[in-house]
């Protein structure tokens, strides 16, 4: 039950752009600037909007950049950024509060089990238990040394 709490009160305050420190990700949208999303050039992104329209482009940061990259060189391939980008801030939310490491294990691994997952391609293959730890500690390696 602790751990339901735990996972409810840091997906609030995920989602309400809520900060344990000035180099959070602070819900993806402290540090948002305009950039292409990664993979993307800037020809590839539509024209000017019209007033009122909202773009649905991802804006990354480039420390935010550089831990996707970091994923990639790890060979970690998420089903998308955003997907990496929220299970490194819940990294950097659990060291923020002072989580141990087994406690930051505990509780970011399930996620990555269900990213390694839906990466497949939409694959009915199940993980192995190998690939589920190894992306479970690049995930919190690199989160830790290059995001939070």
């Amino acid at each position: 039950m602790t751990g339901m709490s735990l996972l409810v009160a840091s997906s609030a305050a995920w989602l309400t752009g809520c900060s344990f420190g000035d180099d959070m990700m602070g819900g993806l949208s402290s540090e948002v600037e305009t950039a292409p999303a990664h993979g993307q050039s800037t020809a590839d992104l539509p024209g000017p909007l019209e007033p009122g329209m909202a773009s649905n482009a991802l804006m990354v940061t480039p420390r935010q950049q550089h831990f996707l990259d970091g994923l990639q060189a790890a060979g970690v391939q998420p089903s998308s950024d955003l997907a990496a980008l929220s299970i490194g801030s819940y990294v950097c939310q659990a060291r923020a509060a002072k989580h141990t490491d087994q406690q930051v294990w505990d509780f970011v691994m399930p996620m990555v089990r269900n990213e390694v997952s839906e990466s497949g391609g939409g694959s009915a293959i199940v993980p192995s238990a190998v690939e589920v730890r190894s992306a479970t500690a690049d995930y919190i390696r690199v989160a830790t040394e290059q995001l939070c």
